[in-house]
């Protein structure tokens, strides 16, 4: 005789007392790409992240206002080339990931303010869930998206940020990752 009181749980239920379990490919890690060291290691540590846990990976190249210009023609030019910087920029990081780590990264421009770009992406894709970036080793570059992310600005970041040190080996990304 079967007992119709005992409620079994559906396989599809989740259990009240654990955690949600993590979806593969449900994680994307946002990072800023420029030309520093330590970009080149927190978009090797994305990467890996991402591989491990079936994310992905969103680069991002903002492109700042310059000075006034007195020229619009000139200002334009410069625009042209400043673009061009970034889709080289993102095509390189794009080839290094899915070689270091077959992972195929989205690619995005903005023009901007930096910091204030990046808020405003997170805070239209959804999917973003990581914000990842370099510091820079004690006098060895500048860590102003850093200072600006984690200082006044923290108050609009919607996501946790890792910040990864800029002076990382391969061999300790492969450790930590």
């Amino acid at each position: 005789m079967a007992d119709t009181d005992k409620h079994e749980p559906d396989k599809h239920e989740p259990d009240k007392h654990e955690p949600d379990k993590h979806e593969p490919g449900h994680v994307k890690f946002l990072v800023c790409i420029d030309e520093s060291e330590d970009c080149r290691v927190a978009l090797r540590f994305a990467a890996l992240r991402a591989m491990r846990t079936g994310g992905q990976v969103a680069l991002v190249y903002v492109m700042e206002p310059g000075e006034l210009q007195q020229w619009a023609a000139v200002g334009r030019l410069m625009e042209e080339e400043q673009r061009e910087v970034a889709e080289r920029l993102l095509q390189q990081a794009a080839e290094e990931i899915h070689e270091f780590a077959g992972v195929r990264p989205v690619l995005i421009v903005r023009e901007g303010r930096k910091a204030d770009e990046i808020l405003s992406l997170i805070e239209e894709d959804p999917s973003i869930n990581i914000m990842v970036l370099g510091a820079a080793p004690e006098g060895k570059g500048s860590n102003e998206l850093v200072r600006q992310l984690t200082g006044e600005l923290t108050r609009r970041l919607k996501i946790p940020l890792t910040i990864v040190p800029g002076n990382l080996t391969d061999a300790k990304l492969y450790q930590i990752t």
